[in-house]
């Protein structure tokens, strides 16, 4: 460990000093720098919250604070951790650091998760990578226990169970559970969340928030949060740090920050943040027509142990009709990213039937298939494993052009161009790498391959889950502009309740695979029928008063 001086004594009150950092990468167009003279300090028992737009240097800032950062960075100023200066360690020192003393949760779970290994022998290895309390290491007996102990503390059903799955046999927000679970498992002084609800429901969301907390009075330690939910920031940090283009831009106490935000980026970004409606405004719908979408008692099995069979969906049925935006709510694990992969033929039901433009999927040969998918479009919920990481985004989002043969030459070069302008990605992006793009951009771009040809449906699973609130607030203003146009039918799936409220015109509540009620946003968002919907609308973030 590097030894501590008078300067990095100085800092030994806090249990982290960012001072100065400048952090740049080396690209194939230049240097491009992400964090310029960024000075961030964070006390004991604290939670502090880093929040800006995709790419304005958050995530880069918590990466430098772990030692995470490609051969590509280079790096200038210091990182004190608990008074000693880490700027400068080995790889082997910082080995004994990570998990003890500071944590990170990733922000893309299935990207952080290896998927070889059941998600059980990796809180294991993590567990028995540094010593428990008295300096003993575990038993192999000890951490298996431990593990399903964590597991079970951040909310995996039936953990004696699930330890033994792989990352694939969970959902999003059961990753992202694990992730989490990882990080906690040493008890670490710092943990550095960066975006640790952006796959999670928003039940789900509160009970890990809330674990944070607990982990926080219960040990002292300190939490910085990377988000770009400014419900979740409202909160609970103590404190807020506002970055943009590399620099941070305010900090404040975060009731001073909301009720009276200094700079002008942050009042924007406050503007931007979604909210249930004050009152009912639904667009018309034709639904006279026959629907673009009909889903009729649809169930889906997995195969478990023994002669178990898990039921995912439950005999569930809706219809979508053209320029109507069905919203599919529910806690992870309910079934909705399922039924949207049915939707979109990725998914073979085990009975009932999905139907497009009156042609049962499933009763299709591969060619009639083929041109049916044409004119779906489909929005993954993790940009960092729906884009090939060794195509260009602009040969990502150009895929679907090629593959239907529906553009060729220079005019795939164009609409490629005009869709990223669309949804707000510069056009100097056609030409980098996905890994090269923030969390919330490879989204974006997400976004743009499945709009590239124009659908009739849209399919769209947590689409805004990865984005700033300035960004997602123009992302939808596009999204119902690109409805109005072009009257798509739409299956909005998002554990964002207020974005439902703002698109959808009907919404379907899932519990354990089944419909729970379906209404109206208003209906269901304001007057549910149901406990179970009452719990979702209670744990939406930021409803309390400053």
């Amino acid at each position: 460990m590097t030894t501590t001086t008078p300067e990095t004594d100085a800092a030994a009150a806090n249990a982290l000093d960012v001072e100065s950092l400048t952090v740049s990468f080396d690209t194939d167009a230049g240097p491009l720098d992400a964090v310029r003279g960024v000075t961030i300090r964070v006390r004991p028992g604290e939670v502090l919250a880093v929040v800006g737009e995709s790419g304005s240097g958050k995530s880069v800032t918590a990466r430098t604070a772990i030692g995470l950062l490609p051969p590509t960075a280079h790096v200038s100023g210091r990182v004190v951790l608990g008074g000693t200066d880490v700027s400068h360690l080995s790889d082997k020192q910082w080995t004994a650091l990570r998990g003890k003393d500071v944590a990170m949760v990733f922000q893309e779970p299935g990207a952080a998760l290896d998927p070889l290994c059941t998600v059980g022998s990796q809180l294991v290895e993590a567990l028995r990578a540094h010593p428990a309390a008295g300096g003993r290491r575990r038993t192999r007996a000890e951490a298996r226990e431990r593990a399903v102990e964590l597991l079970d503390a951040v909310g995996i059903p039936e953990p004696e169970r699930r330890w033994k799955f792989y990352p694939h046999e969970l959902s999003g927000g059961q990753k992202q559970r694990v992730m989490i679970a990882i990080a906690i498992a040493n008890d670490p002084e710092v943990i550095l969340a960066d975006e640790p609800t952006t796959a999670l429901d928003v039940t789900v969301q509160a009970e890990i928030l809330r674990l944070l907390l607990d982990l926080r009075d219960r040990l002292g330690c300190a939490i910085v949060l990377v988000t770009h939910n400014m419900g979740v920031v409202r909160d609970v940090a103590d404190r807020v740090v506002v970055m943009r283009d590399g620099v941070v831009v305010e900090e404040a106490p975060v009731d001073e920050l909301f009720r009276s935000p200094a700079a002008e980026y942050t009042r924007a970004l406050l503007d931007a943040v979604p909210a249930l409606a004050p009152a009912e405004s639904l667009r018309p719908v034709d639904r006279t027509g026959p629907p673009v979408l009909d889903v009729d008692r649809l169930v889906v099995e997995f195969p478990g142990a023994g002669r178990h069979r898990f039921r995912a969906v439950d005999d569930v049925s809706f219809r979508v009709h053209r320029g109507e935006t069905i919203g599919l709510v529910g806690e992870s694990g309910s079934g909705k990213s399922t039924i949207g992969r049915c939707v979109a033929a990725l998914q073979r039901p085990t009975s009932g039937t999905v139907t497009i433009d009156g042609e049962d999927l499933f009763a299709l040969s591969r060619r009639q298939l083929r041109d049916v998918r044409r004119r779906i479009g489909f929005v993954f919920q993790d940009p960092a494993t729906a884009l090939n990481p060794r195509l260009t985004v602009g040969d990502c989002v150009a895929e679907p052009l090629v593959v239907h043969g529906s553009t060729r030459g220079a005019a795939v070069r164009r609409s490629v161009e005009d869709v990223l302008d669309s949804v707000h990605l510069p056009k100097g992006v056609v030409d980098r790498y996905p890994h090269e793009l923030s969390g919330g951009q490879r989204q974006r771009a997400n976004l743009a391959r499945a709009l590239v040809l124009g659908p009739e449906l849209l399919v769209a699973d947590e689409p805004t889950s990865a984005l700033d609130v300035s960004v997602q607030a123009a992302v939808l203003d596009l999204f119902e502009e690109l409805q109005r146009r072009h009257a798509f039918a739409c299956l909005f799936i998002s554990h964002d309740l207020a974005v439902i409220d703002r698109l959808s015109h009907r919404v379907v509540v899932l519990g354990s695979g089944g419909v729970v009620e379906e209404g109206t946003p208003w209906q269901i968002l304001r007057e549910p029928e149901q406990e179970y919907t009452r719990t979702l609308v209670a744990s939406i973030p930021g409803q309390r008063e400053l």
